[in-house]
């Protein structure tokens, strides 16, 4: 039977391995330096809030984007203007969500991260990191931990979109709007400029409301959505006594179709 490195009665043995320790060589702890030392560093700000534990899961998970996720990854993007394509992923990685420019995905031995890839030739990776950075850590928004050539590692949040809210016949409370006034304004605060912030970007999450999608902060020019969904709230849903029944899909797709028409003819986003 094999000794695994330590010798009956004699203690360890700290000799270096030759050639038939290399099994003992590879064992986990091993493999948790190696990681350690090889692993990209997690983004500054975000990774300096991390315990050491939290850290370690971090490195291993962006080992197991670089090497598992990415090589057999396939993203399309058609128009800049619709949802890109995942066309092909390694089993264990589930689609959470797409958007214009990337989808995000998540792998169930992770549950707390997310990674959010963008397609190639889509830009904004370095915008969207930069948006966190200045963001920091506050209760509506994510955090990213670190970015690579074409992704972001994200403390995953959790919860149903307002637009799944819709679909599903979900109540979507005053509280969450609120919640997201004052994410916004806070964005502001922090030198940012709310941008695309839709029924699709935003999130309840156990009764209070979250931002998923910043990826836009840093574009200068206006953008009216979220008025406009708060006006739409206002007027709209919250009187209404059908707010608890789901809406058909194909209706609100229509309605997100005739929206985007509406406002490129008023030549406003």
């Amino acid at each position: 039977m094999a000794d695994d490195g330590i010798r009956s009665g004699q203690g360890p043995d700290r000799r270096p391995p030759g050639p038939a320790g290399v099994h003992a060589a590879r064992s986990a702890g091993w493999r948790k330096e190696r990681r350690r030392a090889e692993a990209p560093k997690p983004l500054g700000p975000a990774a300096g809030r991390l315990g050491e534990h939290e850290l370690d899961s971090v490195r291993e998970y962006i080992a197991r984007i670089e090497e598992q996720l990415l090589p057999e990854l396939a993203i399309e993007s058609e128009h800049p203007d619709e949802p890109v394509a995942v066309r092909s992923r390694p089993s264990g990685w589930r689609v959470l969500g797409v958007g214009n420019y990337a989808a995000v995905f998540l792998h169930p031995d992770y549950p707390r991260f997310v990674v959010k890839v963008y397609a190639p030739g889509r830009p904004g990776l370095e915008d969207e990191a930069e948006v966190y950075r200045r963001l920091g850590r506050h209760p509506a928004y994510s955090e990213c931990l670190h970015y690579g050539d074409r992704y972001l590692v994200l403390r995953r949040l959790t919860g149903v979109t307002l637009y799944d809210c819709l679909l599903r016949g979900i109540v979507i409370p005053r509280r969450v709007i609120a919640d997201i006034d004052d994410a916004l304004d806070y964005a502001v605060r922090k030198g940012l400029n709310p941008h695309d912030v839709h029924g699709k970007n935003v999130m309840v999450q156990n009764g209070r409301g979250v931002v998923v999608d910043v990826s836009d902060f840093l574009k200068p020019e206006p953008c009216r959505m979220w008025n406009d969904l708060k006006q739409a709230y206002r007027l709209l849903y919250f009187p209404a006594i059908f707010r608890r029944f789901a809406v058909p899909h194909w209706v609100m797709n229509a309605v997100r179709r005739g929206y985007r028409w509406f406002r490129r003819r008023r030549s406003r986003c």
